[in-house]
């Protein structure tokens, strides 16, 4: 398994895709930090407005909407990241239809990343967290967006028509929380980044006794799995090519 990450070479841009806020600073910021130190230009792309997480039942669920979007833009902009984009779909009633399909379009149109880092479509029975439908959704729907969509000048028309938006080509899918995993980024340099910048997420971890103890095991698993020294951690990925 490759470990380093400079076995593939930081991405001039990247655009990463995640259903909720929260997603990215658990799964992959480690990962995107050390791009972006070497001169990646990233972009957010959040697809729910987080209205279904918390702990508190007494806070409207717009209010928690509110704060997991203030939430979000914060924490990217400790990672280095300063344009965050929410397309404010329904937290927990996500399906890859054709709306959404032509949202993320656009916003891959817009972007013109030349990688992408997005959920995996496909099932983790390993992580009871992996299993969240909106997940896998959002992966599905990232998936036709890319290929063939974004591409072909007649998917989406009123994009082009419309709003003046090319067709664009992405060559290279990171999946995240995918079951077969084919790359692994050390991330122990940055690991306590990834701690604080996940913590600013208060509406959602606020309630673990020991967050960084939580990912220090998640990513040593990761790093096993990798071949890696014991005392590391990495984030996991499935790397897709799409000519």
């Amino acid at each position: 398994m490759a470990t380093d990450p400079t076995v593939r070479s930081a991405p001039e841009s990247l655009l990463v895709v995640a259903a909720h806020p929260d997603d990215i600073e658990f799964c992959v910021s480690g990962t995107v930090m050390q791009w972006i130190e070497r001169g990646t230009r990233v972009t957010y792309c959040i697809v729910t407005d987080g209205g279904a997480g918390g702990y508190d039942p007494l806070l409207p669920r717009q209010a928690m909407a509110d704060l997991r979007r203030a939430e979000q833009v914060h924490s990217a902009k400790l990672s280095g990241v300063a344009d965050v984009r929410f397309l404010g779909y329904p937290d927990g009633f996500v399906e890859p239809g054709v709306e959404l399909r032509r949202d993320l379009c656009r916003v891959v149109r817009e972007v013109r990343p030349q990688r992408m880092v997005v959920p995996s479509p496909e099932i983790n029975w390993a992580r009871a967290a992996d299993l969240h439908p909106d997940h896998r959704a959002v992966g599905d729907a990232c998936l036709r967006a890319v290929y063939p969509e974004a591409r072909n000048p007649f998917a989406h028309p009123s994009l082009l028509k419309e709003e003046g938006l090319e067709p664009w080509t992405v060559h290279e899918l990171w999946l995240m929380t995918g079951p077969t995993p084919n790359q692994y980024v050390d991330v122990t340099r940055v690991f306590d980044r990834k701690v604080e910048a996940l913590r600013i997420h208060t509406s959602q971890t606020a309630h673990f006794d020991d967050l960084a103890g939580l990912l220090r095991t998640w990513l040593a698993e990761h790093a096993a799995a990798a071949g890696l020294p014991p005392g590391r951690m990495a984030e996991a990925f499935q790397i897709v090519r799409i000519d």
